[in-house]
C-alpha cells in the first residue's frame, strides 16, 4: 500500500526544502501560502472540465488534456506574458523535448485574476527560499487532466525527469474513479527516493528541480463503466528567462 504524503508545516517549509529538496503542503497550508480562503482555490475546479486534448503526445495517446500560460512575477507585480509555445530541451524531456508545443491559453478571467496572482506570489516566495536574491521569476502554468480514455493514463509519459527550472509546484486538484497516480521523488545524485500518493484536493508537492527528479505512475479506472481522471495544476518558476529554443547560429542558416 502506498504511504501517505509526508506533510510539512508551513513554518518548516524552508528547512524541509533545504534538507530534502522537496516538501508537501496540505490544502490549508497552500491556501495560507497564497493568503486566500481555501474555497477561493477550490472554485477554480470547473476549469478542468474545459481543457482541450493534448495533440503533441508522441506515444499516440489521447489521455492528456491541458492549457498553458506564461507570466512574470517580480517586485512590481504579476504580469501575463504574450502567449508562447511550451518548449523544453531534450536534456530534460527525452520524449517531447526539442519541439515547440502550442497549447490553448488559459481563460483570461482565471489567469488574470487577483486570486491567481496571489497564488503565484506565494509560490515566488517559496522559490526565493531556494534561490535568495532572485529579482524576477518566469512562470509557466499548466492545468492538466489525465484520463482513462484508452484504459490507462500517463501523468508523466517521459518518465522520471527534471523540468529545467528552479521550483516545480504540482497541485492535486481532483482524483475521480482512479487507482495509481503514485508520486515518486528521487535525489538526482543518488539512489534515495520516496513514494506516496497525493489524494487531498489542493494539496501541493514543491520540488527543487535542481536537486530532485520526479514522476507519477499511470492511472487506471476503478470502475470500468465510469470515467476516471486525475486533475493537477503544475506551475514552474525559473530564473533568467523562459525556456526557448536556442537561436540558430549564422553558420546553420540555410
Amino acid at each position: 500500500m502506498t504511504p501517505p504524503p509526508p506533510l510539512t508545516d508551513l513554518a518548516d517549509l524552508e528547512h524541509q526544502l533545504q534538507v530534502a529538496g522537496f516538501a508537501v503542503l496540505d490544502a490549508a497550508a497552500l491556501a495560507a501560502l497564497a493568503g486566500l480562503p481555501l474555497g477561493r482555490l477550490a472554485a477554480w475546479g470547473a476549469h478542468w472540465h474545459d481543457l482541450p486534448l493534448d495533440r503533441h503526445l508522441r506515444d499516440g495517446g489521447r489521455y492528456r488534456h491541458r492549457r498553458h500560460a506564461s507570466l512574470v512575477v517580480d517586485a512590481t507585480g504579476v504580469r501575463l506574458a504574450p502567449h508562447r509555445a511550451h518548449w523544453q530541451p531534450l536534456d530534460y524531456n527525452a520524449l517531447h523535448g526539442g519541439i515547440e508545443r502550442w497549447f490553448e491559453p488559459m481563460a483570461p478571467d482565471w489567469i488574470g485574476s487577483p486570486d491567481f496572482a496571489a497564488l503565484l506570489r506565494g509560490l515566488a516566495r517559496c522559490a526565493d527560499l531556494l534561490r535568495p536574491g532572485t529579482q524576477r521569476w518566469f512562470v509557466e502554468v499548466h492545468p492538466f487532466r489525465i484520463d482513462c480514455t484508452d484504459g490507462i493514463g500517463r501523468p508523466t509519459p517521459e518518465g522520471a525527469h527534471r523540468d529545467g527550472v528552479d521550483l516545480v509546484a504540482v497541485v492535486l486538484v481532483a482524483r475521480h474513479n482512479v487507482k495509481g497516480g503514485e508520486t515518486r521523488v528521487f535525489d538526482s545524485c543518488g539512489p534515495q527516493g520516496m513514494r506516496f500518493t497525493l489524494d487531498q484536493p489542493w494539496s501541493v508537492l514543491l520540488l527543487d528541480d535542481e536537486r530532485v527528479i520526479h514522476e507519477s505512475t499511470p492511472i487506471q479506472p476503478v470502475d470500468l463503466a465510469q470515467p476516471g481522471y486525475r486533475d493537477t495544476l503544475v506551475i514552474t518558476l525559473r530564473r533568467g528567462g523562459f525556456q526557448d529554443p536556442l537561436p540558430l547560429s549564422p553558420s546553420t542558416h540555410p
